[in-house]
């Protein structure tokens, strides 16, 4: 990649590449550019740049295979209401409604429906309750009921009924909640679910094959992060505590492997030290190991599922180095780390996505000091 980037965007397209998108080099240097890695040949093309530059933002691969890019920052600061579509066919931006309140550090879930929820996140000191849907076939925006909790750097995941489970968050700018709360489509509702054993932020949400969502690590206090994990079952609304990381770590990545493993890569457990190790989740008995160490130590940092079951891990670095401009491929059936070619523009923090030409792009900026978790109370 052409940049090194922290808190940048990555989707895997429907055409099976990856799409990386935004981040930061600092907090004066937010980046518009985008870029698409193809499987088929290993390599990254620049492609158009965003109209707007932005870093912490969310990434949204649409039903009709564009990309929805929403809100994000420029200065660590002060939230965007701005959004834009990708379309992998043109491979062009254009602007489309903007929602109706800024935010940074939010979820944005695509429905089985189509329209897209956005939850929470932090407009400019406080985070947020407020929520709102995106409508592709209109490109506007309109309201949906409060969350119960006001939640930024939170997550969101759509259950295999369709309903949207959003966990965590810091409940006063600076610890974690132990709340969870249930978006129901249909009612445009929500409602409070069983608490987590442990509050945390900035953590990982996995929805496995049995339809449970394990949730691991993160941290409590914007200092330390955590090793500990658990598990929600949606049929009774309960929390069980699970088997912990070797690890504890924050502002990592989590990906669900085609065999119902989960795969844990790098992150920070204090701010500073970036970790290169990995580690796997087996649902069957409840238990990580240590998996093999990733060339590059990373944090904030993400990772794509391919078509072809591999994982494609971009740029990220660490506050004291910097972001990294490099990429490795983690192949499922060896549990090796491969280089890739370096990616053109550095990148940490970002998002990636797969395009519907099976390129990926990534979204995303550069230095991780433009914005950490200490930065964001």
């Amino acid at each position: 990649m052409q940049h090194g980037r922290f808190f940048h965007a990555a989707s895997t397209l429907k055409n099976g590449k990856v799409l990386v998108t935004g981040g930061s080099f600092n907090s004066t240097y937010p980046f518009r550019t985008a870029e698409l890695y193809d499987p088929s040949t290993g390599n990254w093309t620049n492609t158009s740049s965003m109209h707007f530059p932005r870093f912490f933002h969310a990434a949204s691969l649409l039903m009709n295979g564009k990309v929805l890019i929403t809100g994000g920052t420029v200065d660590e600061h002060v939230g965007m209401a701005t959004a834009e579509l990708y379309d992998p066919t043109t491979g062009n931006w254009t602007i489309t409604g903007s929602m109706q309140d800024a935010r940074i550090a939010h979820t944005a879930s695509v429905l089985p429906n189509g329209k897209v929820l956005i939850t929470g996140g932090l407009m400019s000191e406080y985070a947020l309750d407020t929520c709102e849907l995106y409508d592709p076939t209109t490109g506007n925006w309109t309201k949906t009921t409060r969350m119960h909790d006001a939640r930024m750097l939170h997550t969101a995941s759509i259950l295999p009924n369709g309903k949207v489970l959003v966990t965590g968050g810091p409940y006063d700018n600076q610890h974690g909640l132990k709340t969870s709360e249930i978006y129901d489509p249909s009612t445009g509702n929500w409602t409070k679910t069983g608490n987590m054993q442990v509050g945390r932020f900035s953590h990982t949400a996995s929805l496995l094959m049995n339809g449970e969502v394990l949730v691991t690590g993160g941290t409590f206090d914007f200092v330390y992060g955590m090793a500990s994990a658990e598990l929600y079952n949606p049929r009774t609304g309960n929390w069980t505590i699970t088997g912990s990381m070797q690890d504890a770590r924050c502002y990592y990545t989590a990906s669900l492997l085609p065999n119902g493993k989960v795969l844990v890569t790098g992150g920070t457990m204090d701010g500073y030290t970036t970790m290169a190790s990995t580690e796997l989740y087996d649902p069957s008995t409840g238990m990580w190991t240590n998996a093999t160490n990733m060339h590059v130590k990373r944090a904030y940092h993400a990772a794509s599922m391919l078509t072809n079951g591999d994982v494609l891990v971009t740029t990220g670095g660490s506050e004291i180095d910097g972001p990294s401009n490099t990429a490795e491929l983690y192949n499922s059936s060896t549990e090796t780390f491969t280089p890739c070619d370096s990616i053109k523009n550095l990148h940490t923090s970002h998002k990636t996505f797969m395009l519907t030409n099976g390129k990926i792009s990534a979204i995303g900026e550069s230095n991780p000091k433009t914005i950490n978790d200490r930065q964001l109370h």
